[in-house]
């Protein structure tokens, strides 16, 4: 059997394959597998360097064979980079691949229900309904414009002569409002208080005075 066959479980030939939802959930498992070990690589290769540097000067062979183990370790974690890589790559193609399973089939169904929905339209019976509404809507306005048409009662009139009557009035109202303006113009107003007299003693000296020139050219 094959690593993959293996990973998902495929079987023989009679074996049923497992669907994209739970192929793309084991490899997520697997992939959370290998992170897993990818730590636990990472943390031996730490150990395996502080023991090469602490026999360094002490027991080299001890520490030749630290690491020696160490690059062991770096080559497995190598590998499961690529592996991640490559199971990364996949599982993405597969949710992809099950997007698009997942859209044809919506759009199978919509295609069905318009095809269930059309399936008693006749496209001549189309064609004759629109027409008809077509011609309703033709007699609707038709019969709209009639009655708004403002009814006169059979009687016609002059513009003309209405614009002249209507210039007769404008010019009479013209004249009345003249006629109001001139008549409250107000006239001066009579003085309220009387001219000073002159004092009687100047009065009676100027009597005098007008009889001795009375009497004067008298003689």
């Amino acid at each position: 059997m094959s690593w993959m066959g293996k990973l998902f479980g495929s079987g023989g030939k009679g074996g049923k394959a497992p669907t994209p939802q739970e192929a793309i959930q084991r490899l997520r498992e697997t992939e959370e597998m290998l992170a897993k070990k990818q730590e636990f690589l990472e943390k031996k290769i730490e150990q395996e360097l502080l023991t090469a540097k602490k026999n360094g000067t002490k027991n080299k062979r001890a520490a030749l064979q630290a690491l020696k183990r160490k690059k062991r370790y770096e080559k497995q974690l190598d590998q499961i980079d690529g592996t991640l890589s490559t199971i990364e790559f996949q599982r993405e193609a597969l949710e992809n691949a099950n997007t698009n399973t997942e859209v044809l089939k919506n759009m199978g169904v919509a295609a069905q229900a318009m095809k269930a929905a059309h399936q008693n339209m006749d496209i001549d019976k189309v064609d004759d309904l629109m027409a008809e509404i077509t011609e309703q809507q033709e007699v609707a306005q038709e019969i709209s414009d009639v009655i708004s048409k403002p009814i006169g009662f059979g009687e016609e009139y002059d513009e003309d002569e209405l614009m002249a009557e209507l210039e007769e009035l404008e010019q009479e109202e013209l004249d009345k409002g003249l006629l109001e303006i001139e008549g409250d113009v107000p006239l001066p107003s009579v003085p309220s208080t009387s001219l000073p007299s002159r004092p009687a003693k100047k009065k009676e000296e100027d009597d005098e005075d007008d009889m001795a020139d009375l009497a004067a050219w008298a003689n």
